[in-house]
């Protein structure tokens, strides 16, 4: 089989497309035949610098495909099932850039008739959103349709990856969402993906403009750049209400404003998927799964999130597109299915 594969970690240039004999799945596993693969911040910030315990690495946590066989103790009616993929590559060398991956079953999940471009799309952003959405003391600890009835979301960049899982993710649970952005064209993709309000951050207050559609404040923020907007966003929650960080763009490291999150009880909960809670985790895949089941989330354009594709052979590029901060959602074609 084709495959990415890199011995030392570095930039870009340290990828590398090799023929690799296809792995056999142990007991637990599945082996899938991938058709898209996802590019998240983590897989190129982990090319980087994570350790490679195996001596080499297949990047790739997210991706879509067929079940061509399984292990030990697997169902054999998953075989030909169409799944999408999760944390293939945390801690295991096996990841999504290459023509097959064996991971463990229950990271491979059913995907019904959805496009495998939506699969590849859904790991790490959706599964990252969700905790963002569920972490708070006054959120609920599942996500379903009116899970989030009269609940009020703020989402702090509404045109990334993670943004725009949450939105459309509290949107299905029926919360009111209000997104920031800094271009009218992002503001495009924020209303797209289902944003009740969007706010230019850099033409508007955030705060004036918040407290217009929640004089008493939100309930939660989702937050990629607690550096830059912690002070804000103590400003605009509510009593209990939390702000979820999942992503230190801005700065590594924050300044909290003491008084105004004890008046409010705020929680300041920082979130990492690949080291939540089991449990909190695995609510996640199976709420994603069943708003993929219900057709609530969607991916392109018209959804918000723009899709930019690379054959396998142009890992490299691909990568180097999700550092540079490319808007949108980047794919890897891996196989034909």
């Amino acid at each position: 089989m084709k495959a990415i594969v890199y011995e030392r970690t570095g930039d870009p240039s340290v990828l590398q497309l090799v023929d690799r004999p296809v792995p056999e799945p142990g007991p637990g596993e599945v082996l899938v035949r991938l058709a898209v693969a996802g590019v998240n911040p983590t897989d190129w910030k982990g090319r980087r610098s994570w350790p490679l315990p195996a001596g080499w690495q297949t990047p790739g946590q997210d991706g879509a495909g067929v079940v061509e066989l399984v292990g030990e103790g697997v169902d054999q009616q998953l075989i030909g099932k169409r799944v999408w993929v999760w944390e293939a590559s945390w801690q295991r060398p096996w990841g999504t850039a290459a023509e097959y991956s064996v991971v463990p079953v229950r990271h491979a999940v059913s995907l019904g008739s959805a496009s495998f471009d939506l699969g590849a799309c859904l790991g790490i952003p959706f599964l990252t959103a969700h905790r963002c959405l569920t972490a708070g003391e006054y959120m609920p600890t599942k996500l379903h349709a009116g899970a989030l009835s009269g609940h009020v979301v703020l989402v702090q960049g509404g045109a990334g990856a993670v943004g725009n899982a949450a939105i459309q993710l509290a949107r299905w649970a029926d919360a009111c969402v209000i997104a920031t952005v800094s271009s009218p064209e992002k503001a495009q993709l924020a209303a797209a993906a289902g944003a009740s309000h969007v706010i230019n951050y850099r033409e508007q207050d955030v705060v004036e403009e918040v407290h217009k559609v929640a004089p008493d404040g939100v309930h939660t923020i989702v937050e990629v750049s607690v550096a830059r907007n912690a002070a804000t966003d103590a400003r605009l929650l509510r009593p209990g209400g939390a702000v979820c960080a999942y992503a230190d763009d801005g700065g590594d490291e924050v300044t909290i404003p003491i008084r105004p999150s004890m008046v409010t009880n705020a929680r300041w909960q920082f979130v990492l998927v690949y080291t939540e809670p089991k449990a909190a985790k695995a609510q996640a895949v199976t709420d994603v799964a069943a708003a993929v089941a219900q057709g609530a989330v969607r991916v392109g354009e018209e959804a918000g999130l723009p899709l930019h594709y690379y054959p396998l052979a142009d890992t490299a590029r691909a990568h180097q597109a999700v550092e540079d901060s490319v808007v949108g959602k980047v794919l890897i074609t891996t196989s034909e299915q």
